[in-house]
């Protein structure tokens, strides 16, 4: 059995060491640490392993608090401090842009941090009939598996959901359809007609109907834990609520006055109290003024576009969904913003100079794409000499690969500066890497 010097965490979360100058990727190790491993897959290059004896152990140690740590696939680094997950998100994000992206931002950001635990305000959790496992199973995947973990509790997810695992496996188990119900999609918020009223929405993906017993028993659970439950027979658009006329789900960003309701099927954040920091953030970054010209792309159902417009800007929306348009212009009405706000429907992975054209000339854009990326919309805005360029470009990612590479054709091709940078930990003990970054027309002036 090998033993080796951990140095780094990469951007799986897993210990990096070096053995006769192979790359070894050592599952359950931190940097600093001595350990005796394993090999599970040999390359020429490179070598996955993991961890079976730790012979010397960091400072960064901790005990995972889940009992479920190590089987669950939802989380990979409860065995280190919350310090060094953010610190290894942020060398994630440096060594992307600079091994990527050949660019390096002028000013790198405090990473953006909060609550460790309870964070999780949206969640998809798998549902299988295992008898041989006493029934049904309600939970994340195992780790590197699609079977499903043997969940009792999980301290990612606020604690009144947590504690309804027991009891969700209980419902299902009980249902005449519990072989064709796969999954319950978790959505936690606020009444959007009462926004200091919490709201836990339950939908059910169910690919028969339930029968009357089965909504009986559904109806009972729903009163008895007071969560709203939905059924969804199809796909996303077909979900909807057991019984009507419940309370509208939402999540509020207090700073800007603004509420926003939301469909549980809808893309929102995941940790709404980062959220709050992002926003922030990026407004901070951004800086809209009133009266300026601002794109917002992929702004979803309006989560950058409100608070920008809130300050007195024009904005414009561009989003490919045209549901989540619909939502969107439906918020800025509720919120007093629809004299400020257009919104759009695009595909913008099909951006080009032409596309975008009829936008222009605009002060400022906020980009904030899925994980592929806007490699496509990067190089279809204007070189930054150009008039009708915007000054300022703030750049939301959740992947710094697709970030670095974006901010390449950026700043290589269109001429923008690397301003500023910084990681934001939406997913504490995971390895998944939030970011944030700021690109100016002009280079940034001394102090």
């Amino acid at each position: 059995m090998l033993t080796v010097d951990v140095a780094s965490l990469d951007y799986e979360g897993r210990g990096v060491a070096r053995v006769e100058g192979k790359a070894v990727f050592v599952e359950g190790a931190l940097p600093g640490e001595t350990v005796a491993i394993e090999t599970l897959k040999r390359k020429p290059t490179w070598e996955l392993a993991r961890a079976v004896r730790i012979e010397l152990a960091a400072a960064d140690r901790v005990a995972p608090r889940c009992p479920h740590f190590g089987v669950c696939g939802g989380c990979t680094l409860q065995h280190a401090t919350p310090s060094l997950q953010v610190a290894a998100k942020q060398r994630v994000l440096e060594d992307s842009l600079t091994r990527i992206g050949r660019v390096t931002p002028a000013i790198l950001l405090p990473p953006v941090h909060g609550a460790s635990w309870g964070y999780r305000a949206r969640a998809r959790l798998s549902v299988r009939h295992v008898p041989k496992k006493g029934g049904v199973l309600v939970g994340f995947h195992e780790r590197k598996s699609s079977y499903v973990a043997d969940m009792r509790e999980c301290h990612v997810l606020p604690p009144r959901v947590s504690a309804l695992l027991p009891r969700l496996r209980e419902l299902v188990g009980a249902l005449s359809i519990r072989d064709r119900l796969p999954q319950i999609e978790v959505a936690v918020g606020v009444r959007a007609d009462a926004p200091t009223v919490d709201l836990v929405v339950l939908v059910l993906r169910v690919l028969d109907p339930p029968t009357d017993v089965d909504a009986a028993a559904l109806r009972a659970f729903a009163a008895a834990h007071d969560v709203s439950l939905w059924l969804q027979p199809g796909g996303p658009g077909s979900a909807a609520p057991l019984v009507a006329g419940g309370p509208e789900l939402a999540y509020r960003l207090g700073e800007f006055d603004v509420t926003m309701p939301f469909s549980p099927t809808e893309f929102t954040q995941v940790n709404p109290s980062i959220n709050e920091v992002l926003v922030r953030r990026a407004i901070s970054l951004l800086a809209p003024a009133p009266g300026e010209r601002v794109a917002d792309y992929f702004c979803g159902i309006g989560n950058f576009t409100l608070p920008i417009a809130r300050g007195g800007a024009d904005v414009v929306g561009i989003e490919g969904s045209e549901a989540l348009v619909g939502r969107a212009r439906s918020n800025a009405a509720r919120n007093g913003l629809a004299s400020r706000t257009r919104f759009e429907v695009a595909n913008l992975f099909a951006a080009t100079t032409e596309s975008i054209a009829p936008l222009l000339p605009l002060d400022k854009v906020l980009i904030d794409p899925p994980r592929e990326g806007a490699v496509e919309l990067a190089r279809a805005l204007p070189p930054a000499i150009d008039e009708e360029a915007p000054r300022r470009i703030v750049y939301v990612s959740c992947n710094p690969a697709t970030l670095a590479r974006d901010a390449a054709v950026l700043v290589h091709d269109r001429g923008y500066t690397l301003a500023a940078a910084g990681a934001i930990n939406m997913f504490p003990h995971t390895a998944h890497a939030e970011s944030i970054a700021l690109f100016l027309r002009d280079p940034p002036r001394a102090g």
